[in-house]
């Protein structure tokens, strides 16, 4: 049964290892800064990374990629790693895992838009019904009737929003900035130049912040350690690997139409372990934004 569908089992399980590594950051983001839980977890998945290349095609580092490799995907790092996920992963903090990743639903048509825009790719009218869909799925998850009174208002920290929106530009952009660096490259090795670039990145932050001391201090942080070692275990390093399989044995809109259901995923952890009260109306927008993602890819 499994090998007659291994790409859509594999799908399923990136969705999970997902799952499991928006509630870990969030855990550790909460317990540590989510300054400390981005460059440590970068680091850890730069390991993992290192050692299954290394394995895999016989270079700890990626030291056969060409200039135009190093240039596009450091930017890529830069603006998806660095920019997307600093905004990310303080909405973690503000929203919680969830909303954060309802609103990263929107990162592949962005991606779409930015293609249509730089790289002079179709965007066409089934593309762009599907991210109105998928914003308006989002906006009904955001607006709520509150305290009681029948006017609409927003339901989440206007901060919290704008945060995990600038986290999907910076995702969607940074994924169109990879597929121009990737051409002709192997994808493990393009991701370790990703990370190399957004932990460069992250340090730069970091001294001008003056957040070393923070940073040191996560380490003694047991709770929040044992978090970013396990959403960079199931993320970075699981999450890519078996994505990439899930695309090698099935279609993209159905491995991509799988992993989406993170949001849905979240749901019941985070009622569980983090109180959240999350509404019907809220379910329903996650619903209708995964739809507009199975439109995009279909």
């Amino acid at each position: 049964m499994i090998q007659a569908h291994y790409g859509e089992f594999a799908a399923l399980l990136v969705a999970v290892f997902w799952t499991i590594t928006a509630l870990s950051f969030e855990f550790a983001s909460i317990r540590v800064g989510s300054l400390a839980v981005n460059i440590i977890r970068l680091i850890l998945g730069f390991i993992f990374l290192s050692f299954f290349t290394f394995f895999y095609r016989g270079h700890f580092f990626p030291s056969d990629a060409g200039a135009q490799n190093w240039l596009w995907l450091s930017l890529s790092g830069l603006i998806g790693f660095v920019m997307g996920d600093y905004f990310l992963f303080h909405s973690y903090v503000i929203v919680g895992s969830w909303f954060s990743m309802l609103v990263m639903t929107l990162a592949p048509a962005l991606a779409a838009f930015f293609g249509w825009l730089l790289l002079g790719e179709t965007m066409d009218v089934k593309n762009t019904a599907a991210l109105l869909l998928t914003m308006g799925g989002i906006v009904l998850a955001m607006f709520g009737k509150g305290n009681g009174q029948n006017k609409l208002s927003l339901n989440k920290p206007v901060r919290g929003i704008i945060y995990a929106f600038l986290g999907a530009l910076g995702q969607g952009l940074g994924i169109v900035l990879s597929k121009k660096g990737i051409a002709g490259y192997n994808a493990f090795a393009g991701t370790q130049i990703r990370i190399i670039t957004a932990i460069i990145g992250f340090s730069i932050i970091i001294s001008l912040t003056r957040k070393w001391p923070d940073i040191r201090q996560a380490f003694s942080h047991r709770a929040g350690m044992t978090g970013i070692f396990i959403g960079s275990f199931f993320g970075p390093f699981l999450g890519v690997s078996f994505s990439l399989l899930a695309v090698s044995y099935t279609k993209t809109g159905i491995a991509s139409a799988i992993m989406a259901t993170v949001p849905i995923l979240l749901i019941p952890p985070s009622i569980l372990l983090f109180k959240r009260k999350i509404t019907v109306q809220e379910i329903i927008g996650s619903l209708i934004s995964i739809a507009g993602i199975v439109l995009f890819f279909l």
